[in-house]
């Protein structure tokens, strides 16, 4: 990226980030579904797991929720003629969805403190060390999540993005093993479930918020969410270069 470019993508994300904290109720209700299940089924799934097992898989979920649904401000953009305006300004492409990326990311990684700070609170006992290297996991799905949340949005019917996102979002969850390692699932689910780049990110999770930094498992996810983020980037930025031509 040029000089130029970085500058016109801080300026963005810098624009974007004002206007979401301003939103302080739309930051904790993307984050209520996730803090219901760890103060409702939390407890329940302690007594035959840990919360270093449960909570990671609140955070995915989390991150579907809100970085996955990031492409609602795209339409909300595309109707009130913001996105029309910037069309025609001389800023790049990639800085544009850059910008807005980096804002959603921002965003995940708010509401994931406030996800493992009540953890902390009802028993979650991770390594500082583990939640801050689980926290680049973090991130870096945000990004990927949230690119993919634009292109969505800019190929699909405005109507339809809102119930295709949103059933998507399910098997999505499941598959990861959220809720439950999907090592308890049956054979054929446990298989289906590792096409789903997520089930990697998570187990990384899993193991760093239980202290284990240098293994197989934490490789895989960081190396299944690079390249995962980079064909997300790859993709939205075709996307939204073709729809903003």
């Amino acid at each position: 990226m040029s000089a130029a470019a970085i500058r016109e993508t801080w300026l963005l994300f810098h624009h974007t980030t004002r206007i979401g904290l301003r939103q302080k109720a739309g930051l904790l209700f993307s984050a209520v579904q996730p803090l219901c299940f760890l103060v409702l089924f939390g407890p329940i799934f302690a007594t035959i797991g840990t919360w270093e097992t449960l909570v990671p898989g609140l955070i995915v979920q989390l991150g579907l929720l809100s970085a996955g649904l990031a492409g609602f401000g795209i339409v909300f953009d595309w109707r009130s003629g913001v996105l029309e305006r910037l069309r025609v300004t001389p800023a790049s492409r990639l800085a544009l969805l850059l910008g807005r990326v980096l804002n959603n990311a921002l965003t995940l990684v708010i509401q994931t403190v406030l996800l493992v700070a009540a953890a902390y609170a009802l028993g979650l006992r991770a390594p500082v060390a583990g939640v801050l290297a689980a926290m680049a996991l973090v991130i870096v799905l945000g990004v990927s999540l949230a690119a993919l949340s634009y292109a969505a949005a800019l190929t699909l019917n405005e109507h339809l993005f809102a119930p295709v996102m949103t059933t998507a979002m399910v098997p999505l969850m499941l598959l990861s093993g959220a809720f439950l390692p999907m090592s308890m699932a049956p054979g054929w689910l446990e298989a289906l479930s590792r096409v789903s780049p997520f089930r990697y990110v998570l187990e990384a999770m899993r193991e760093l918020f239980a202290g284990h930094y240098w293994n197989g498992t934490v490789a895989a996810g960081a190396a299944v969410v690079v390249v995962f983020t980079a064909v997300s980037l790859v993709v939205g930025g075709r996307i939204f270069n073709r729809e903003n031509a």
